[in-house]
């Protein structure tokens, strides 16, 4: 997910570069993923990424609807699909998983 090479990390400041920009809306996705997950699997917070694969049909209806933090939920849950892809494919190609 991070890279070995510690200037390589630096230069990702997660903090600075995502959870200061969008702290409200990080709790409005967060909350979100807690009622889904609890719709599925009770109290215990996890995504089974089995139950939908429907990212994006899923959020264009949520856009329509204008359910930001669903729309904000399934665009992060297509982009994690897509990086699950990509290591495997890289994986595959024996080129390691590493970013």
């Amino acid at each position: 997910m991070l890279p070995s090479d510690a200037q390589d990390r630096k230069n990702i400041p997660i903090y600075r570069g995502f959870i200061k920009y969008f702290p409200d809306a990080i709790v409005e996705v967060t909350k979100r993923s807690v009622e889904g997950s609890r719709q599925h699997h009770g109290d215990e917070v996890w995504w089974d990424k089995s139950k939908s694969t429907d990212e994006l049909d899923s959020l264009m209806r949520h856009m329509l609807e204008g359910d930001w933090s669903a729309v904000a939920w399934r665009a992060m849950a297509n982009l994690q699909r897509e990086c699950d892809e990509s290591k495997r494919l890289q994986t595959e190609l024996g080129q390691g998983a590493e970013t």
